[in-house]
């Protein structure tokens, strides 16, 4: 039985959009702005900025070419493009955390003179415009990967941010210029530790893993106290993309002639208790003979 469930990209597109505009307007600030400073954590906090822009443009790319339908050659259409988007972000986000590890230890070596209060109003503005664009993310993020790592991107430089704010403050009160560097390193390490969360998520996902929530045990368990279902085997859970879980099973059952209940039963099943739409499942009376009954996509022929 396979049964299919097409999620509406058009809110995350928006949302991506709105983010993406909003980034690329302050990323310019900042650039300028690090610039006229001299600022390592100004330039710490512009480079995850650019990091951001490049990351929403290839979301909403990727969020794009993900609604585009199956075809022969790709059975289940463009769905991973996100996934892949979400990779190539984190693995960006990595490099440029290094950048900033090296930088920000060559400049505790030499300390630059830093001017404090450009550096404030700087810091305010990023971290208006980064609490802007992670509330337009916020809520699509709950459930796709994609957006995810947009908004796990927005979130680290409103983290960034308040660094810059401190470090205007240090710099203003008390003319200690090495917090500059020392900001710079506590930004480039937040983004190495939420990066490789989210890269460790995604990896699983490309591997086939077994998603985090679920529990191969507790289906299969379920699975069997169906009526008419003697065991389980060849029980496979993966992710197609985000937020949509993917099942296939081998079912031994007592009859075939009540294929219909069976499948009905076991889908709802997993519907309910594990959230997973998409499912094929092989029904047959021994692991030799067997009989595969699929049911069409919902709204499908």
């Amino acid at each position: 039985m396979a049964d299919h469930h097409h999620a509406d990209g058009a809110h995350p597109r928006r949302a991506l959009l709105g983010a993406l505009v909003v980034s690329s307007v302050f990323l310019v600030v900042e650039v300028l702005g690090a610039w006229w400073t001299g600022s390592l954590a100004l330039a710490a906090d512009a480079g995850h900025m650019f990091a951001d822009v490049g990351g929403l443009a290839l979301a909403l790319f990727a969020s794009w070419i993900a609604t585009r339908p199956p075809t022969p050659a790709k059975t289940y259409g463009y769905q991973r493009a996100e996934i892949l988007a979400a990779l190539l972000n984190s693995l960006v986000l990595l490099v440029l955390a290094g950048a900033i590890l090296y930088e920000a230890a060559q400049r505790l070596r030499e300390p630059h003179p830093v001017p404090g209060g450009p550096l404030l109003i700087i810091g305010g503005l990023g971290l208006g415009a980064n609490v802007v664009s992670a509330w337009m993310l916020r809520r699509q993020a709950e459930g796709n990967l994609n957006v995810r790592a947009a908004y796990l991107e927005v979130l680290g430089d409103a983290l960034g941010s308040v660094g810059v704010l401190v470090a205007a403050v240090v710099i203003m009160l008390a003319g200690w210029t090495p917090i500059d560097s020392l900001v710079s390193m506590a930004i480039g390490v937040f983004i190495v530790v939420r990066t490789w969360r989210l890269l460790t998520q995604v990896v699983n996902v490309l591997l086939e893993g077994t998603p985090a929530h679920l529990d191969v045990g507790e289906i299969e368990a379920a699975m069997r106290g169906v009526v008419g279902v003697r065991r389980v085997h060849e029980l496979h859970v993966w992710t197609l993309t985000s937020g949509r879980d993917a099942m296939s099973a081998h079912v031994v059952v007592d009859d075939l002639s009540e294929s219909d209940r069976l499948l009905e039963e076991l889908h709802r099943v997993l519907h309910a208790r594990f959230g997973v739409d998409h499912t094929t499942i092989q029904l047959e009376r021994d692991p030799e003979g067997a009989l595969q009954i699929r049911r069409p996509a919902a709204g499908g022929r």
